[in-house]
């Protein structure tokens, strides 16, 4: 939000509202993609909950295409000169969303608001912004987003909830997007507080990849004495030597230091990022282009980005810090891209936990349920590397 004290006053509004933007130009949602069978389902879903100032839960798996069946209906509120507002708990998704909003709406005033961003006086009709930046709004929004509403902190701090609600109009549409849905929203479309659409499939049609526990025994004794698990090791010297690229998980930043001066010695195309590194941006952006074989990265990366023709794995898998929704987010890294849409998730650990169990169900339940409504293609085996 920007710095903040006491002795500034805060003016509130009270009067009229007044159009301060030109109405669009059109047309206002000019992209040429096609939506699959349930994202267009969904898609319209949305549109009448624009119409009717709905409040409805997307449950869609990572890969569903959640940015894409969002344009319709967002097309719809910004032809009538509402206000839409794109919020998610992550800079980093931010930062993903906007350039891709800026291209399917050239013609409509679009702002990023994050920590450290250049839009923060901006006037627009479509504001993507992390959750903390909702501060700002009173009122404003008819059209209200929350993106990856399971994701730290937003989840499990009461006022960025309130700061989303008071951010939108009392008359207004509430969509809610994840992967992973916490009890308390799947008990609100129980109630009816919520109305409910489910994508089981990916946009592409390809199953989830299923993740594989591996047992490393006590892996922080071995990289305490400056050695990786001999697992983990074939693991990675496997897809350097096919050049398949890598995401490797990490549960803490001093550990995953460890473990990047280590790899060091198999690949200098590596970098690590975390909550706290200046640089994270510009070391995705090095992996977006393929400069890098492996990113370290902590549970900060495990959702809202998008890795082409990747494997992913995570160290430690039975800490406490990978919860089942984040081992869902994290698995669902890998195979995204149509054009790679297989790809390996390997959970090395030291015990296998209830979380790790639950989140390969999950993702095992959703592709049943895929499957079971017709919208899985047949998989083609795609050779990887086993361990011996």
């Amino acid at each position: 939000m920007g710095k903040a004290s006491y002795c500034n006053p805060i003016v509130k509004w009270s009067g009229p509202e007044e159009d301060l933007l030109d109405p669009p130009q059109q047309p206002i949602l000019q992209w040429e993609g096609t939506l699959s069978i349930p994202q267009q389902k969904a898609s319209d879903q949305l549109v009448r909950a624009v119409e009717e100032k709905r409040s409805t839960l997307v449950h869609a798996v990572c890969g569903a295409g959640k940015t894409e069946l969002l344009f319709q209906a967002a097309a719809k509120a910004l032809e009538k000169g509402q206000l839409v507002c794109i919020a998610t708990p992550r800079r980093d998704v931010v930062q993903e969303l906007f350039p891709r909003f800026q291209q399917t709406f050239p013609t409509i005033p679009i702002q990023a608001l994050f920590g450290g961003s250049e839009h923060k006086n901006d006037v627009a009709l479509l504001t993507i912004a992390t959750t903390h930046q909702l501060y700002r709004f009173q009122q404003a929004f008819d059209v209200m987003v929350i993106d990856e509403v399971d994701a730290f902190p937003y989840h499990s701090d009461v006022t960025l909830q309130n700061a989303a609600q008071n951010a939108r109009k009392s008359s207004s549409t509430l969509i809610y997007l994840t992967a992973t849905p916490s009890i308390s929203l799947l008990q609100d479309v129980k109630k009816g507080i919520l109305e409910s659409i489910v994508i089981p499939a990916r946009y592409h049609g390809y199953p989830l990849p299923v993740p594989e526990t591996r047992w490393l025994g006590n892996w922080k004794k071995s990289i305490g004495k400056k050695q990786l698990p001999y697992s983990l090791r074939y693991w990675i010297e496997s897809r350097l030597a096919i050049k398949k690229r890598m995401m490797l998980f990490m549960p803490d930043i001093p550990m995953m230091l460890e473990v990047e001066a280590l790899l060091r010695t198999y690949t200098d195309k590596i970098e690590s990022v975390h909550a706290k590194d200046d640089k994270r941006s510009s070391k995705i952006d090095r992996m977006r282009r393929k400069e890098l074989d492996i990113l370290l990265t902590t549970t900060i990366l495990e959702r809202g980005v998008t890795f082409s023709n990747i494997d992913v794995a995570v160290l430690g898998a039975e800490q406490s810090i990978f919860t089942e929704s984040a081992l869902v987010q994290i698995a669902g890294r890998a195979g995204r891209d149509f054009r790679f849409p297989f790809g390996t998730v390997a959970f090395f650990h030291f015990g296998h936990t209830e979380a790790i169990v639950q989140a390969q169900k999950h993702i095992l339940r959703m592709n049943y349920r895929a499957k079971k409504d017709g919208l899985l293609k047949e998989k083609k085996h795609e050779p990887v590397p086993e361990l011996s």
